[in-house]
């Protein structure tokens, strides 16, 4: 789900500074066309002043660095900005030739792509050159159904000999009608930066507003004809680590906000609550109502429902029969559709879906409010200049009546003005109303009332919403071969998974994979003697799975003696921080977590238990994991739990983390002796 592009503005980035884009099909097939056409041609002089540059800091595994760039920003009119784009790269490892490939895209028609020219000056020899000729137009790579959508078109252009060794530069100027009156320049990549310059020339009156993030702020050159000039030096590249905070948390960029004489109108905001603003006017009317949809909540919603109930059944209507289809060109990538034309269609993207939920809720005497966010946690923070950039995603946030329940309902607050508001999103068909996935909880929002806007921190829920219980009765015969049944009871995300997994599975067999994964982790040798899942559809029950199994050769032998470990199946113990190179970003776990083992292992006969692994009591405050092993007669009886009670662990604390997954890797390591009567 979070693949989902719910609200967002059209990218223009080069391909180069998208690390987790490789070249696909299209740009490889005009890397072979233009490095087939390409020629003799000097480089410019920006280009190879360059090249004799010294090298940003950077270790034997960097792929490329980006030497210099240059963004020149003109801006003609409230409807016109012109963009002019310098890059140049040294590669450095045969993984880097990805940066000879240059993708612009553009909307069509108002946008248009001028003067693309590409050069790469080699190690040895001369200079080569492809020119605009060489260019290819097309549909957006990696985006499925692109080729039938002609409003957003991308621009390509490879560059010959992209090696080791060489270097590789481009230049192309890029005519837009901006839909919002803000710029962005990301001067952090995932390759070190030697050298990057942004330059803002505005028209006469004009003013602008600029703000950094996750990086002190840079102090412009004024020049006399309403020009600005920034530069950054020696920028380190952004190395991917396992469970980093996403790359808008932490690359070093500047929001530019536009301000034409007399106020950007419908095109600009300067802080949250006008963004609200300007969001709040593009939903204007668009929560209006039929007769049909009146018609349709009058079925949902019985005289006799509570408040509650009428919210959970147009909630289970949005998410079950409201099929998810995005179509998000120009200022569709903002703006909703009308709730009259997604409920006629029976389709819609997120900000669609919660539009129509939140028409549905007002005739059913609810009120809601729009909450504009982004799907991964750690992409907006407080500090953040007003970023329309920022979002891709919409939620809503509903009002509950005053004195309602909240037994069962986790992601609530309460609002100075509107009372109690519980987040929901009527995208996510799979979690039952009432909660919100991990990603979204200690997340920020932009919460768009009457009075505008204001950022808003998304609730946390309780950990026990999100958990996996599982109880298991087991029996031990005297070759070390273990049967038994466990059941699995799962809330949360934790039935999320399961749920998504298995949604299109219709043979009962595959049904089982799960199991086999999660006994396979655990177990060398099984076999699964039954299994069933519970609640697979029932999305306001707990998911589960029953099953039997049987591993041969558990207990291993020591002499006479029997070594039985005591937790039989599930793994929490991570390698994560188990790496040579010291961590640099925070850890980020997807959401809260409390789930428990209990097992109890009937002993073979002639058999007594001899010793049991310590008790483990281990809590760092982000999270806690305790265990203990018992004898209760004839039963080897194991009990653990593990909690997740914060979502960030910062780097001061990474070897706070590493020592937390040790103590667990130890405990599942444990085993119990068991030995003979007599």
């Amino acid at each position: 789900m979070k693949s989902r592009s719910c609200y967002s503005q059209p990218a223009r980035q080069p391909v180069t500074d998208r690390e987790f884009v490789s070249v696909v099909l299209a740009a490889l097939v005009c890397v072979i066309a233009c490095e087939a056409r390409a020629h003799g041609g000097d480089a410019p002089r920006w280009m190879h002043a360059a090249v004799d540059s010294p090298l940003p800091a950077h270790d034997e595994q960097t792929n490329a660095v980006l030497l210099y760039s240059e963004t020149d920003v003109s801006v003609i009119s409230i409807d016109k900005i012109r963009t002019v784009e310098r890059r140049v790269y040294r590669i450095l490892r045969p993984e880097g030739r990805d940066y000879g490939t240059v993708l612009v895209t553009f909307r069509s028609p108002g946008e248009k792509v001028n003067n693309i020219h590409g050069w790469c000056i080699p190690a040895q020899g001369k200079d080569y050159e492809v020119k605009d000729k060489e260019a290819i137009e097309a549909s957006l790579p990696k985006v499925e159904g692109s080729e039938l959508i002609s409003d957003v078109r991308a621009k390509i252009l490879g560059i010959p000999a992209p090696d080791p060794g060489n270097v590789v530069g481009y230049e192309y100027e890029l005519e837009e009608n901006p839909l919002v009156l803000q710029e962005s320049w990301v001067f952090q990549h995932q390759v070190p930066v030697q050298e990057s310059h942004y330059s803002l020339l505005l028209p006469p009156g004009w003013e602008y507003k600029a703000g950094f993030l996750n990086y002190p702020e840079v102090q412009p050159v004024h020049s006399g004809d309403n020009s600005w000039n920034w530069v950054v030096r020696d920028i380190k590249g952004i190395r991917h680590e396992e469970d980093m905070p996403p790359v808008r948390g932490v690359e070093g960029r500047m929001i530019v906000n536009l301000f034409p004489p007399g106020g950007p109108g419908n095109k600009g905001f300067s802080n949250w609550s006008a963004m609200g603003a300007w969001y709040s006017a593009l939903t204007n009317g668009r929560r209006d109502l039929s007769p049909e949809i009146k018609q349709k909540v009058s079925q949902l919603t019985s005289p006799t429902a509570t408040p509650i109930e009428k919210m959970r059944a147009i909630a289970s209507f949005l998410q079950h029969d409201i099929r998810y289809v995005a179509i998000e060109l120009g200022i569709g990538g903002y703006q909703p559709h009308p709730a009259t034309e997604v409920f006629s269609h029976r389709y819609g993207d997120c900000k669609d879906k919660a539009t129509l939920m939140s028409a549905m809720l007002h005739e059913a005497g609810v009120d809601s409010y729009y909450v504009v966010i982004n799907s991964e946690r750690g992409s907006i923070v407080p500090q953040m200049p007003a970023d329309s950039g920022g979002f891709d995603h919409v939620i809503l946030a509903i009002q509950l009546p005053q004195g309602a329940s909240l037994n069962g309902l986790g992601p609530v607050i309460k609002h100075p003005k509107l009372g109690s508001l519980l987040f929901f999103d009527p995208t996510d068909e799979l979690t039952p109303f009432g909660q919100i996935s991990g990603a979204l909880q200690a997340n920020y929002g932009l919460l768009v009332t009457p009075d505008g806007g204001e950022l808003t921190e998304i609730p946390q829920q309780p950990s026990t919403m999100n958990s996996v219980r599982r109880t298991g009765k087991l029996t031990l015969d005297t070759q070390g071969n273990l049967t038994g049944d466990i059941e699995e009871v799962r809330l949360g995300d934790r039935a999320w998974r399961q749920r998504w997994e298995l949604r299109t599975v219709t043979n009962n067999n595959d049904r089982i994979k799960p199991i086999e994964n999660i006994l396979a982790g655990s177990l060398s040798n099984f076999g699964i003697v039954k299994a069933s899942v519970l609640n697979l559809t029932q999305f306001d029950q707990p998911f589960g799975y029953n099953y039997s199994f049987q591993a041969s050769s558990y207990a291993k032998n020591a002499g006479s003696m029997l070594l039985v470990r005591p937790r039989v199946i599930g793994v929490k113990a991570q390698a994560i921080m188990e790496t040579k190179d010291p961590r640099q970003y925070s850890i980020e776990f997807e959401g809260p977590v409390l789930d428990t083992d209990t097992f109890e292992i009937t002993l073979p006969q002639g058999y007594v238990v001899d010793d049991v692994p310590p008790a483990v009591d281990a809590d760092f405050g982000f999270a806690s994991y305790h265990s203990k092993t018992e004898v209760k007669g004839n039963v080897l009886a194991y009990s653990r739990s593990f909690e997740i009670k914060e979502l960030s662990v910062p780097v001061s604390r990474a070897q706070d983390l590493k020592k937390f997954y040790r103590i667990i890797a130890s405990d599942e390591r444990s085993t119990a002796i068991l030995k003979p009567i007599n």
